[in-house]
């Protein structure tokens, strides 16, 4: 199953490595991702595997949002086929 995770927020050193770091502690392999900082603001899109999640989705959720929280940033993860019926034109 695949997922995508969304990061906005004020560009620190770390955040990839932060996020990257959750996703490896609960078996979620990151199958592509993009980044880009505009000024001072960091913008990011991970597609991510989560067949093998060892944990209940929404506790990686909680997690990701936990982490957002404590940076300053906004992070959401959305299962694929949720992603996409929300960016349908």
């Amino acid at each position: 199953m695949k997922s995508f995770i969304t990061v906005i927020g004020k560009d620190t050193v770390g955040i990839i490595a932060a996020i990257a770091n959750i996703l490896a502690k609960q078996n979620v392999n990151i199958l592509d991702i993009n980044q880009t900082v505009m000024e001072d603001i960091f913008t990011m899109i991970m597609m991510v595997d989560t067949a093998e999640l060892n944990c209940p989705f929404s506790e990686l959720a909680d997690m990701l949002t936990a982490y957002g929280k404590q940076s300053g940033l906004s992070v959401r993860i959305q299962r694929e086929e949720i992603f996409h019926s929300m960016h349908r034109i």
